[in-house]
């Protein structure tokens, strides 16, 4: 389905798929992007030139021209500009809509739900002097392939577990960033359970005691067998320490090699030296889960971790299928809009995408 299609004789699935007229209409008006007519009949029209300003990559006149030659609407470059700074709120409650239907539910098996962020310049030198970038956090269901949860914010948002709502019987997986034992308890308390990958430095490693635990000097000890699965606590700032487990695989010597060759690159471009502690943490893939043991092994922790790169995949299709980038124009009442209108065009063909397959990279990344 290609941008063109999906703006022209393909659109009524498009409606459909987004509820129908009835709803596109009662919310268009509850959201304030749709209230009088003026040159544009009704909000499914609305919904045809924005998307077809948005994914068709023509231009605020040359989309107003599009529009005048199929018969759509004959409104000026300015009037589409100033329609689409009112369609923020509206395309959020689509995107909305679309994701809760995508969700499946618990009662079908565990979901595996991954969770991860990406993001998007904004527009403009000054907002690439000061970074500025818009953020999308979502969440990546298993089997489904299908993405449950987006939210947009700006570079100032940051990635946390409980940004998510939860699913009961959900096994959630996540990278370093999302290592906050206090966000981790969102997660349990809600039904579900976690994969996280940890660095040695990112928590506050505790034992059965409550004393400190040496992270380090456990991997030295476990380098001839190649594993840990041990029982872990991680602290917290005036509250019991949540108890955990801690699953670490020793990488391959290939491996290895690249994860250190990685660290002190890091280490030289922000000038600083880099310790042996962060040297041996490179050797190992570090997780914590709330998995037991008795029904999952450490082999079944690590695979399902690897599952994690299925939304790299989804975030590839989103940049270079859809193609999501940097928004035109400096104003964020029209970027904002412009980038949600990406995001549900993945959601409306995501069911397609099933055809577009790569192989998972390794582990050791």
């Amino acid at each position: 389905m290609t941008h063109e299609s999906l703006v022209n004789e393909d659109f009524e699935a498009v409606t459909f798929r987004l509820g129908g007229k009835a709803f596109l209409e009662q919310s268009a008006r509850e959201t304030g992007a749709f209230l009088r007519a003026r040159g544009i009949d009704n909000a499914v029209v609305l919904l045809r030139l924005m998307l077809g300003y948005c994914l068709g990559g023509k231009g605020l006149r040359l989309t107003a021209a599009w529009a005048a030659s199929l018969g759509l609407a004959d409104v000026t470059n300015v009037a589409l500009l100033y329609r689409l700074r009112l369609c923020g709120d509206w395309f959020a409650k689509l995107v909305g809509k679309a994701l809760s239907e995508a969700c499946p539910e618990a009662a079908q098996g565990r979901i595996i739900r991954i969770v991860d962020g990406t993001t998007v310049p904004k527009a403009g030198r000054k907002a690439k002097q000061d970074n500025g970038l818009w953020r999308i956090h979502a969440a990546f269901d298993l089997p489904s392939e299908r993405f449950s949860h987006f939210e947009l914010t700006d570079g100032k948002g940051g990635e946390r577990l409980d940004r998510i709502p939860v699913v009961k019987g959900e096994i959630r997986l996540a990278d370093r960033a999302y290592l906050a034992a206090d966000r981790i308890v969102y997660v349990l308390d809600g039904g579900g359970d976690i994969v996280i990958r940890a660095g040695w430095k990112r928590a506050r490693w505790l034992d059965s005691e409550g004393a400190p635990f040496n992270l380090i000097a456990a991997l030295k000890k476990a380098a001839p067998a190649g594993k840990i699965d041990i029982p872990v606590w991680l602290g917290r700032k005036g509250r019991p320490a949540l108890d955990l487990r801690l699953v670490a695989v020793r990488k391959p010597e290939r491996a290895i090699a690249e994860a250190k060759r990685k660290a002190r690159r890091a280490a030289q471009r922000e000038r600083r030296n880099i310790s042996k502690e962060t040297l041996l943490a490179a050797e190992w893939v570090i997780l914590v889960t709330s998995l037991k043991k008795e029904t999952y092994a450490a082999d079944d922790v690590l695979a399902l971790y690897r599952l994690r790169w299925r939304i790299e995949l989804a975030f590839k299709r989103l940049k270079s299928l859809i193609g999501l980038k940097e928004p035109p124009g400096f104003d964020e009442r029209s970027a904002k809009p412009w980038v949600l209108a990406h995001l549900l065009l993945v959601l409306i063909t995501e069911p397609l995408m099933s055809e577009f397959e790569v192989s998972p990279p390794a582990l050791a990344a």
